[in-house]
């Protein structure tokens, strides 16, 4: 096959070594080839108009912007762009959030190399890829009469909320979030009593130790400090 023949797969993570591993993973396959990086949105964007990529892997934890917000970003000034998400987050919480977003995929960082390939090709072919356990869940969400006994109590959450409660998890302050996601204080402190009322929690202390629990069951603790 030749180069240009090849489906260009343009990779958006905000971790250099996550963005290497996987450009060595899809320059081994015949038909794929890696036309470009980006690590936040703006970059992004640039190299979407720049390489005009068939597909877009994206993670939901981007240095500026929250991956489900960029997702609908894409989908206006793009919409015909396939998006396969691949990221550390749970896929019971994440996955049923990006496909309403427009996404038509969605991998686990945890997933082997041949799962990630098999997503790629499945939704470069138009087709939705879910785990098997994913897809189970989702059809039987919406069967007739069946409610969703797995569902977890932090899908009341919007996309901006759930990034809220995640960064106040990592033991990350008021102001820093209100600085990462380019939103007021203000605005921070209403999310926060939002998903305080939503959760049903009583207290600024008992939402961050219960914000601490879920990141702590999401994805490792890295150099990064939390406190109480």
């Amino acid at each position: 096959m030749e180069k240009d023949d090849k489906k260009k797969v343009l990779i958006v993570d905000d971790h250099p070594l996550i963005r290497q591993g996987i450009t060595q993973l899809i320059q081994q396959e015949e038909d794929l080839r890696v036309c470009g990086e980006a690590e936040d949105a703006p970059e992004a964007l640039e190299a979407i108009a720049r390489t005009v990529p068939d597909i877009i892997i994206l993670d939901i934890t981007l240095k500026t912007t929250n991956g489900l917000e960029f997702i609908t970003t894409v989908r206006n000034q793009f919409p015909d762009l396939p998006i396969l998400i691949l990221s550390m987050h749970d896929e019971a919480l994440y996955a049923e959030r990006a496909l309403r977003a427009g996404a038509q995929g969605y991998v686990m960082k945890q997933d082997s190399p041949e799962k990630l390939i098999e997503a790629i090709r499945k939704v470069l072919d138009g087709q939705v890829y879910l785990s098997e356990d994913m897809t189970a869940r989702m059809l039987k969400k919406i069967a007739a009469g069946m409610p969703d006994h797995e569902a977890s109590p932090l899908d009341v959450l919007s996309a901006r909320e759930l990034e809220v409660f995640r960064l106040i998890g990592k033991g990350t302050a008021t102001r820093d979030i209100a600085a990462q996601l380019q939103v007021s204080v203000k605005t921070v402190d209403a999310h926060r009593a939002n998903i305080k009322k939503k959760l049903n929690l009583k207290s600024g202390a008992e939402l961050v130790q219960q914000a601490i629990k879920w990141v702590l069951s999401q994805e490792p603790v890295t150099s990064e400090k939390i406190t109480l």
